[in-house]
């Protein structure tokens, strides 16, 4: 049995219908439970947990193989300790787990946020379970953001519009995820993961106009207007640090990564494709 957190989320949903494919038994764990409109496919089992809370999470990882570890909002609760996760899987017995972090741990090590990250890294590396590390950067799926206001006004609002970053379609997360939980030779891997080509915010709506077949306007947000938006549904000290790495991305950055073509073999969907697979949700 493998064992999926986050299972509900951009990552988790395909790389659930990944592994159910591939014949594997799947626990989908997650804070809430799947939609109607997005359920999960037959056969996989649904939990809801807090990863907060990770002993609440001992009777899930009973008999499980493998574990795909996403603690995104788990990681900042309040006297969370995202470490004992791995331990209560440790002592259930799991063989593998594939975490879940981000590119930002190697190129902007310093922030709050990333050296908790690392410090969780590290508890795995030395945990002695075979392990695997995703680096992401942005996700393609940010774009959802703008869903509304594409939506009801045909506009994206969004600062920083002509600077860009080669971000990733979360479906080749998941795709590169299920790779390590099901095959040996990625044991000890640390994948850094993008897309194929620096796109801007501008070239992002024009993508997914060209999706819908009309127009979409670009309005440029200040950085002042973006952090007051942002800071509504995020710490204002996470939104001030994402948009440091927006409006100034380090070549690091901005390095087009082969990774995701070294794992699945072939290269990294573009930003055209994940709008027109999701073009709906911006009708």
């Amino acid at each position: 049995m493998i064992v999926v957190t986050g299972a509900t989320g951009n990552i988790g949903r395909p790389l659930t219908r990944a592994l159910a494919a591939a014949g594997q038994q799947v626990t989908a764990v997650s804070r809430h439970a799947p939609t109607s409109t997005v359920p999960l496919p037959d056969g996989v089992r649904h939990v809801a947990a807090d990863l907060a809370q990770p002993a609440g999470l001992k009777p899930e990882l009973a008999g499980a193989k493998a574990l795909f570890l996403l603690l995104s909002g788990d990681l900042h609760a309040t006297g969370a300790n995202p470490a004992d996760v791995i331990g209560v899987a440790q002592a259930a017995g799991v063989r593998r787990v594939v975490l879940l972090s981000t590119q930002g741990v190697s190129t902007r090590p310093f922030g709050a946020t990333r050296v908790a990250m690392r410090a969780l890294e590290d508890v795995l590396r030395e945990s002695g379970l075979e392990w695997a590390i995703l680096r992401p950067g942005g996700f393609a799926s940010n774009a959802l953001w703008w869903a509304e206001s594409i939506r009801t006004r045909g506009t994206v609002a969004a600062p920083f519009g002509d600077i860009g970053l080669p971000i990733v379609d979360p479906a080749d997360i998941a795709e590169v995820a299920a790779a390590c939980l099901l095959e040996d030779q990625h044991t000890g891997g640390v994948y850094e993961l993008t897309g194929p080509e620096v796109i801007t915010p501008r070239g992002q709506a024009e993508a997914i106009a060209a999706a819908l077949g009309s127009p979409v306007r670009f309005h440029d947000l200040t950085r002042e207007e973006a952090k007051a938006a942002m800071s509504q549904s995020m710490p204002a000290e996470l939104a001030e640090d994402t948009l440091t790495i927006l409006g100034s991305p380090s070549p690091a950055e901005l390095r087009i990564s082969p990774d995701v073509e070294r794992v699945l073999g072939r290269a990294p969907r573009p930003f055209a494709d994940w709008a027109a697979r999701h073009v709906d949700a911006f009708r």
